[in-house]
């Protein structure tokens, strides 16, 4: 690796990585912006690194809240059929609600909300790892995400972790 990082390249860098958050505004940005700031400065070994770590990383946490959305699928399947039994007991009974109607809903209430923490929980999860690849950024360090699948191989050194100097 170069052994001077200009600050045009540290702040590239942690350019790359904050774009990520353009998802929140447009759809998939998250991947077409620091694939597009990477592909410009891929030249720069230090810019090459820091882009492929924050595409890798990007790329899991699409896996990730895919196979979150794949294991709740069963489940929201089996109460959907629940649900519409329960629907049709609320309306033979003209809106008498009773504790057997409660325990049908309580189901879906668990679903929902175990849904819920687990994509909560990965959202944290994305903010603070993003959050803090910038950081190593834009003060000349290399960064590996933590629990980021290598799609796009990368020239950090399987033994280094992810605070890396």
């Amino acid at each position: 690796m170069e052994t001077t990082i200009s600050e045009n390249q540290k702040n590239t860098s942690a350019f790359i990585h904050l774009s990520t958050f353009l998802k929140y505004f447009f759809p998939f940005a998250n991947f077409i912006a620091p694939l597009l700031i990477w592909t410009f400065n891929k030249e720069k070994t230090f810019v090459d690194e820091h882009g492929k770590q924050a595409i890798n990383f990007q790329l899991s946490v699409l896996v990730y809240t895919v196979l979150i959305g794949l294991i709740c699928l069963p489940f929201f399947i089996i109460f959907a059929t629940d649900f519409i039994s329960l629907i049709e007991t609320i309306d033979h009974n003209s809106g008498a609600f009773s504790v057997n109607n409660i325990q049908n809903l309580s189901g879906y209430i668990l679903l929902f909300g175990l849904a819920i923490l687990l994509l909560l929980g990965l959202f944290v999860f994305e903010l603070y790892a993003v959050i803090n690849a910038s950081i190593h950024a834009s003060r000349g360090l290399l960064y590996k995400y933590p629990l980021s699948i290598p799609f796009i191989k990368t020239n950090l050194n399987p033994i280094q972790n992810e605070h890396i100097s």
